[in-house]
């Protein structure tokens, strides 16, 4: 059997098969295309979105945590705002009660007995620090006579103790704004004891300042060690 030649009818009709071939090719291609097209943009998309949300995430975490320190150091603030004015009211007190410790020392030296008897005993245990064959005695020019007179009284005492001799010196240049009482000073001035009442209630201050706190406000509870 031999082949002939297409006629046009036929040529066209295998030309409309192939484009028709062709046109379907393309279009499955381009199915494929747009399925992986649209695949890629929801990953893409997908992508973006969680990036963003971490993002979102990660800036409300940091706002969230500056809000909190922020309400933190205001707390603090106002923490400490009130244990200042706690502890500046407990210092007034403190101050009142010493105050008016003050008051009543500086009228113990009105007493002239038992103001005489301190002096006497303050000398004393000046001479026993010192243990110096010569002492000078100062005391508020008021207080000159009776020091004079407690100094006296306190060598004999001195001696029978010591069974050593002291010889004294008054002088009357303690300020008048003392409260009373004597400093005492070595011969040669290199050795001098404070026992004026002023002293005297400035050590019992330091000493006693703990137990007064306790008796005032309690223990301290954020206090874990004593001595």
């Amino acid at each position: 059997m031999t082949s002939r030649p297409l006629n046009d009818d036929e040529v066209l009709s295998e030309m409309n098969k192939m484009v028709a071939f062709i046109r379907q090719e393309a279009m499955e291609k381009a199915r494929e295309i747009k399925l992986k097209a649209d695949e890629e943009f929801a990953i893409e998309k997908a992508k973006l979105v969680k990036q963003e949300q971490q993002a979102i995430d990660a800036q409300y975490e940091k706002k969230r945590k500056g809000v909190e320190t922020a309400q933190k150091i205001a707390q603090s603030n106002l923490t400490n705002k009130s244990r200042l004015k706690i502890l500046h009211k407990r210092e007034e007190q403190l101050q009142e009660l010493f105050a008016t410790a003050r008051e009543e020392i500086s009228k113990f030296a009105e007493d002239e007995g038992r103001y005489s008897q301190f002096l006497e005993g303050a000398v004393l245990q000046g001479y026993l620090q010192l243990m110096e064959p010569k002492v000078i005695l100062i005391a508020r020019p008021a207080d000159v006579e009776l020091v004079r007179s407690a100094g006296a009284a306190a060598s004999e005492t001195y001696t029978q103790l010591s069974g050593q001799q002291v010889s004294f010196d008054v002088q009357g240049t303690l300020e008048d704004n003392s409260a009373g009482g004597i400093k005492l000073a070595s011969g040669n001035k290199r050795i001098t004891i404070d026992n004026t009442l002023d002293e005297r209630l400035r050590l019992l201050e330091d000493k006693m300042l703990p137990e007064i706190r306790v008796d005032l406000f309690g223990p301290n509870l954020n206090r874990k060690f004593y001595t």
